[in-house]
């Protein structure tokens, strides 16, 4: 998750906080299920460079049995981002995720980026970099495997708005393994905001994971609000 970057900046720091709670639940004579997604995503942002830092928390149970359990936290930066069309960016994750069998993730790297626009009201940004990565993964019941691997991170980033009232984001990654291709992950987010106030959203947001590693991908499709401010 990554914070809107603004065309014009002066040398004073911005701050941005947002943070959304959307969920889905389906309750019938037969059956129950629910999924709460909560995400918190903090920024500075200065002329040249902006700290931005993120996390989210995901439980889901169907029929009273758990189907996600899921903590993302991370942190990065990026350099030059308002003020030219190439960048840099650093990143620091951590994962750990019951829906796709893994126990502990840690990725770390660095990379450039390239701002093919980058306007209030429009952004599209391709990054791409290299990343060190530490897993303790549950490939079953009873089989472990802790690893670790380099990662090519290639990510495309949008965002759209239209007269102030409706957005769209989206944030994707492909990252497969330097040294084994069929080795990767997929992470695909997109989210569609419709503004009630200057601070508070509908929102709605389809989320796509997969680890080839452990065989195992999630799908969720979540509805609710998100309240933002700048300051």
């Amino acid at each position: 998750m990554t914070v809107p970057a603004k065309a014009q900046f002066s040398d004073s720091a911005h701050h941005y906080i947002k943070y959304a709670a959307t969920g889905i639940i389906n309750r019938t004579n037969a059956a129950r299920s629910f999924v709460v997604n909560n995400a918190l995503s903090f920024s500075i942002s200065r002329k040249n460079v902006s700290f931005n830092s993120n996390g989210s928390y995901i439980y889901g149970e169907q029929d009273s049995k758990l189907t996600n359990n899921d903590f993302i936290a991370g942190f990065n930066f990026d350099l030059f981002k308002t003020t030219r069309k190439w960048y840099y960016w650093g990143l620091a994750n951590y994962t750990s995720s019951y829906s796709l069998n893994v126990n502990n993730q840690f990725q770390t790297g660095v990379g450039p980026g390239y701002n093919f626009i980058n306007k209030k009201e429009a952004e599209l940004v391709i990054s791409d970099g290299i990343l060190f990565e530490a897993s303790d993964l549950q490939i079953d019941s009873t089989h472990k495997e802790i690893y670790n691997t380099f990662r090519n991170s290639l990510r495309i980033k949008h965002r759209w708005v239209i007269s102030n009232m409706l957005s769209w984001d989206g944030t994707h990654f492909w990252q497969p393994s330097l040294s084994h291709f069929d080795d990767y992950i997929l992470k695909l987010s997109t989210s569609l905001n419709i503004r009630l106030r200057k601070w508070l959203s509908i929102s709605s947001a389809l989320t796509y994971n997969k680890i080839t590693r452990t065989n195992r991908e999630n799908l969720l499709i979540t509805f609710g609000l998100t309240v933002e401010n700048y300051f």
